[in-house]
């Protein structure tokens, strides 16, 4: 595995602080918004660890990870546009953290990725990306995506009054 160049290290540590704030995000405010300073630090940096990752070229090309920063910057595209469109004000909120929470995801997947091929700096967990294990850590990841998700409709469909006001509203006068 190639050393981590110092724009290396300033993606990665980027990348970092907005996994851990995405988290917060998700325990304290059971979803990421931009309306809470945790869900505003998480989704900036996400925003930067997503481009600077479309400028990393360490295999000589556009890679899985390139792609996945395109989608990392597709979701945060729609999870802001979709609170703009009048056709998708019911459901807004749900779109919005299924795009962002996907961006959680799609930090994870390079995070396990590189940290079991680097990691423990002597003898790395992984020496390849092929290895068996990093799938069925895939596997557990979209999983833990999926029970989120939908722990978080549930709460977002009790929670749409009080959370979504005018969202709320405008369900309830359409009925």
């Amino acid at each position: 595995m190639p050393e981590i160049t110092w724009f290396g290290w300033f993606h990665t540590i980027v990348a970092m602080i907005g996994i851990l704030f995405g988290v917060f995000s998700l325990t304290v405010h059971k979803v990421i918004t931009a309306e809470n300073r945790s869900g505003i630090i998480y989704l900036l940096c996400t925003f930067i660890a997503a481009a600077t990752a479309l400028m990393i070229y360490r295999h000589g090309g556009f890679g899985p990870a390139h792609g996945l920063a395109v989608l990392t910057l597709l979701a945060l595209a729609g999870g802001f546009l979709v609170t703009q469109i009048p056709v998708f004000s019911n459901i807004a909120h749900y779109l919005q953290a299924f795009c962002f929470s996907g961006t959680l995801l799609f930090h994870m997947l390079p995070a396990v990725t590189d940290g079991l091929l680097r990691l423990p700096v002597d003898k790395p967990i992984l020496s390849t990306p092929e290895d068996p294990l990093l799938l069925k850590l895939y596997l557990l990841l979209l999983v833990i995506f999926i029970v989120g998700f939908s722990a978080q409709f549930l709460w977002l469909k009790a929670n749409a009054v009080k959370q979504y006001p005018t969202a709320a509203r405008a369900a309830v006068s359409s009925k």
